[in-house]
Parts: structure tokens; C-alpha cells; sequence
């Protein structure tokens, strides 16, 4: 297979997006998400408009043995993965002593544990062959604590720190790691993450899930180690340093709450 990437959370949104851009530049794709169906036919897609080789594997990424199955199944298959893009995630809102330990748990599994596996997985390999590229999905969130999404934010801050780190170790090996920070994205984490009324998003005009990973996508090609979609959201993010860390979480807080 051809330069090609490994995108999780692939069937929808940002995830779905870049796995059109990668295609469309004539690179091979190894898709991986829960729902076969949708992935199934993501992969049809690709093949039939840009002539590409895609392979799909259905898994549950919150599940532990998951990265590992992964990661054995593409060996077997021969297949050197070039481009890793750690997608997939999910938020939940909510006060953090109301909310469902069992989605939480699942939340630091998928959004920090299999992300972290995967990387641990695939980075020598990268290492090795002295080319590579890396791409994880943390958020604008990464950049302060979230009130009503206590959790969620913190895995976003964790993926944000681990990113930079490794991205400072694999720089004298050819390979780059770049932390893509979106703000609120029109991609349906918000429906899946109960945040519909949110006055940080409700009415509020948002970027579609295609500006998003484009602007990613060309961060990572570029080596960038931080890319924050947008402009005020870059504003707002390197402002944060700058402001008591008390009122910036009451802020958040008024932020998240329900309009």
C-alpha cells in the first residue's frame, strides 16, 4: 500500500474528512472505527473516486485489547503505516459527581489509553524507517479546566502535553507529531455529547468537520506540533497564560452551562 494512513474514528466527522483529503492525494488508507457498515461504505467510496487501496477494520478503541489487535492485524497484512491520525474521542457532559463512572472510564480509554497504544505501537516503526507522521486530536479544551465537562477537558489537556513531549523526541528521526486543537466543530460531538444548548455553541455559527481537518491535515504535512483551527480560538488559547487560572474556570464554567 502507498503512503499510507491510519485514521481512527474514520466513519464520520473530522475522521471521515481526512480520510477524503489523504485519498484524494492518491494515499492508501486503513480505516478504523465501531461501525463496519459506515466504514464499509466510507471505503467504496474512496476506491471508486480516487482509486486508492483501503482496508477496514471494525473495533471498539475503549476496549484494551483493541490498539494491539489493531496493530497486529496491519502487520500481517504487510502494510506500513506512514501517517498515524489518532481521531477518535468522545465528551460527555455533566457535574462529575452526577455522571456514569462506566462512559468516564470508557472516555479515558478511548480519548488517552488507545491513543497513547497506538503511538507506542506504531512510533518505532516510524523511528526506524526515519519518516513519519503523526497527527492526535485534542481540542481547544486542552488549554484549561472544563466545569460540566471535568473529564473530557482533562483527556484533551493530556493529549495536548503528551503530543508536545514526543514531538520534541522524534524530531531527530524524521518524524513529526502534530496536536490538532479544534474548537467546536459541526462534525456531531456536540449531539453525542448531550451539548446542544451549550451557550458556547447554541446558535452559534461553526467551522464544518472539511475546514477543520484540511486545516489539519496541512498542519501535519507542514511538521507543525500545536495547529489551533481558527483565529480567535488561537487568540483565546495563548490569552489563557496570561489571565488567574480562577476566573478562567468560571468563565468555562459560565460557558458550558445551558442557555
Amino acid at each position: 500500500m502507498n503512503h499510507t494512513a491510519l485514521i481512527t474514528g474514520a466513519s464520520g466527522g473530522i475522521g471521515k474528512a481526512l480520510a477524503r483529503i489523504h485519498a484524494s492525494k492518491g494515499r492508501d488508507l486503513v480505516l478504523v472505527a465501531r461501525n463496519n457498515d459506515k466504514l464499509e461504505a466510507l471505503k467504496n467510496e474512496l476506491e471508486a473516486d480516487f482509486q486508492v487501496k483501503v482496508l477496514v477494520i471494525a473495533s471498539d478503541l475503549a476496549k484494551r485489547e483493541a490498539p494491539k489487535q489493531i496493530f497486529d492485524t496491519i502487520q500481517t497484512q504487510h502494510i506500513a503505516i506512514e501517517y498515524l491520525i489518532n481521531n477518535a474521542g468522545f465528551g460527555d457532559y455533566g457535574f462529575f459527581h452526577e455522571s456514569d463512572w462506566k462512559k468516564e472510564e470508557q472516555m479515558i480509554d478511548l480519548n488517552m489509553k488507545s491513543l497513547t497504544h497506538l503511538t507506542k505501537l506504531f512510533l518505532p516503526g516510524m523511528i526506524k524507517n526515519r519518516r513519519g507522521k503523526i497527527m492526535n486530536i485534542a481540542s481547544t479544551a486542552a488549554f484549561q479546566p472544563g466545569p460540566l465537562m471535568s473529564v473530557y477537558y482533562a483527556t484533551k489537556h493530556y493529549v495536548l502535553a503528551f503530543s508536545e513531549a514526543i514531538a520534541n523526541e522524534a524530531k531527530g528521526f524524521g518524524v513529526s507529531v502534530t496536536a490538532l486543537c479544534p474548537g467546536p466543530t459541526a462534525s456531531g460531538f456536540q449531539n453525542a455529547a448531550a451539548m446542544e444548548n451549550f451557550k458556547l455553541v447554541n446558535g452559534k455559527s461553526m467551522p464544518s468537520a472539511e475546514a477543520v481537518a484540511s486545516y489539519g491535515y496541512q498542519a501535519m504535512m507542514k511538521g507543525k506540533t500545536v495547529a489551533i483551527h481558527g483565529m480567535q480560538n488561537r487568540i483565546l488559547a495563548k490569552s489563557i497564560a496570561f489571565i488567574p487560572r480562577n476566573f478562567v474556570t468560571k468563565l468555562v464554567r459560565t460557558l458550558q452551562a445551558p442557555k
